[in-house]
């Protein structure tokens, strides 16, 4: 695997991998000394033209955990601002040895070119292109259902009992809201089927894509037939992302009540779901929005566990892509030593 660009890219076995190795990376956090050698001397940049916390964040501390040399690089305050092309940026980093380049971009297909385009020999890992992709989301994603889920419905395949090594075949996952601006939704549409998880798109009409019907998924305009009729085992809120809509949050829905009312998650849904389903949001969230203060916090919720599985799926990506590519025999790579002396 030489760049991440896309789940649509990922075989099964390559998503397997990556799932196995971010429980391995996040077995290392919950020790005393949680910073690894393995990225000793490499550097990574963070390449953010759009705004971003989490992302950003979870990245930097997931390289710096790996002992890699980090740069942190926004657009705003930088030549960029200035009219530099993407091109004359990546030639820049080219330049500096960077040997990793995590990229958030408003343009669809921008870490792509950047990948491909001969620009720079680096590892490119796409934090979010557009309305297009966002892979190490929809990785982390995929982490938390199978920690949570796993052996549920079939699902936990032949792996053990802490999920490594499992698909999540026979698993539901509900993805609700706007779809059409969300790629964090498509991201996670071809992931999960590839591992073989069902998936449903709730959305109103005007919020889902030109060409939905060819996804690998369902679609319904009904959140609540959805959850009491087809009983998700999880459930995912997204972003109702007004500041990508033109016109404004009016052209695709009357009223953010009206919004609320009919595809908000509140505590009268939260008791449509089966006992053991859990309720994810990737953020921000719209507290009132898209998700009430009582889903948000509820036990059901793992949302503020999505952002800690983010660090561990984020080295993991990191590593196979820097230190860890398979042998010429293709077997999986050796988990990397820990400081104390022990495996992963």
């Amino acid at each position: 695997m030489r760049h991440l660009l896309s789940t649509r890219d990922l075989s099964k076995d390559d998503a397997i991998l990556l799932l196995d190795t971010a429980a391995q990376m996040a077995a290392t956090q919950s020790r005393e000394i949680k910073k690894l050698p393995t990225l000793r001397g490499r550097t990574v940049v963070n390449l953010f033209f759009e705004d971003s916390t989490r992302t950003r964040i979870s990245f930097e501390t997931a390289a710096k955990r790996l002992s890699a040399d980090v740069i942190n690089f926004s657009a705003k305050g930088s030549s960029v601002s200035k009219g530099e092309s993407l091109k004359d940026t990546a030639l820049t980093l080219h330049a500096m040895g960077a040997d990793a380049v995590v990229v958030r971009h408003w343009a669809s297909g921008a870490p792509h070119q950047l990948a491909h385009a001969g620009w720079l020999d680096a590892a490119v890992l796409n934090a979010g292109d557009g309305t297009h992709q966002h892979p190490t989301q929809a990785l982390l994603d995929a982490f938390t259902i199978r920690r949570h889920l796993v052996g549920l419905r079939g699902g936990a395949g032949d792996g053990h009992q802490d999920g490594t090594g499992a698909d999540l075949a026979g698993l539901r996952v509900a993805i609700v809201g706007d779809v059409l601006h969300s790629r964090v939704a498509r991201s996670n549409v071809h992931l999960l089927h590839t591992l073989g998880a069902e998936v449903t798109l709730v959305s109103p009409p005007t919020l889902l894509p030109v060409g939905v019907e060819t996804w690998p998924c369902r679609t319904s305009y009904d959140l609540d037939a959805t959850l009491a009729g087809w009983q998700p085992d999880a459930v995912m809120m997204l972003r109702v992302q007004r500041e990508r809509m033109s016109g404004g949050a009016g052209a695709f829905f009357p009223s953010p009540l009206e919004y609320t009312r009919r595809y908000g998650l509140d505590g009268r849904r939260l008791a449509l779901l089966p006992g053991h389903a859990i309720v994810m949001h990737p953020g921000p969230m719209n507290r009132g929005l898209e998700i009430s203060a009582e889903a948000a916090d509820s036990a059901r919720s793992v949302i503020v566990e999505q952002v800690a599985n983010g660090v561990a799926v984020r080295m993991a990506a990191l590593y196979l892509l820097l230190a860890g590519e398979r042998d010429a025999a293709g077997a999986a790579p050796s988990a990397p030593a820990h400081p104390e002396g022990t495996a992963l």
